[in-house]
């Protein structure tokens, strides 16, 4: 039984909502973070950075040898709603490229048309497309498991990463999260 409750509006943003926000975990430092984390997410089951080790983990995505400017262009071009990719240099301090310089974007949502999930996995075949020989999907031990690679456990099955692998445009996979 789906029982409503009053008083919400479903568009309302957290600030809205008049209670103090409480980081679930260090790497999610405010509600923006939040907003993108449920396709920010899908970053782990590859080798570029999800902005891990600098001030705005989730919405900072890159790798040493992306280039920003061509992924803001790309991405854009797939036409997605409530966000723009704007390109950005950036340095993690740990985890994923610490210590080096990466070329990418910073996911600047602006509206609750955003859908995470179809536009992280728009960027990251944008970003493979870049440079099939550097990127990479994670293989190693992810959530206990090392049977199957993270991306095909974050995306509940192999198709995103075979659509990737395979090509597919990145409008396509969007498209295709967005109606499952």
């Amino acid at each position: 039984e789906v029982v409503a409750v009053k008083g919400w509006d479903r568009s309302a943003e957290a600030p809205t909502c008049d209670r103090a926000f409480v980081m679930p975990s260090p790497n999610m430092p405010d509600y923006l973070t939040a907003r993108v984390y449920p396709g920010g997410c899908l970053l782990e089951g590859t080798n570029l950075s999800e902005g891990r080790g600098t001030t705005r983990p989730f919405e900072l995505v890159g790798a040493p040898w992306l280039d920003g400017e061509r992924l803001a262009k790309d991405l854009d071009a797939v036409g997605l709603p409530g966000f723009t990719p704007r390109p950005v240099s950036f340095r993690p301090m740990f985890q994923k490229h610490g210590g080096k310089d990466c070329g990418g974007i910073y996911v600047h949502v602006h509206d609750t048309t955003f859908r995470p999930v179809a536009t992280y996995a728009a960027l990251i075949a944008c970003a493979r497309q870049q440079n099939t020989e550097l990127f990479r999907f994670r293989t190693e031990r992810y959530e206990f498991r090392d049977d199957v690679p993270a991306l095909d456990l974050l995306c509940g099955g192999p198709y995103v990463r075979k659509a990737m692998e395979s090509g597919e445009s990145a409008r396509a996979i969007a498209e295709y999260l967005s109606l499952v």
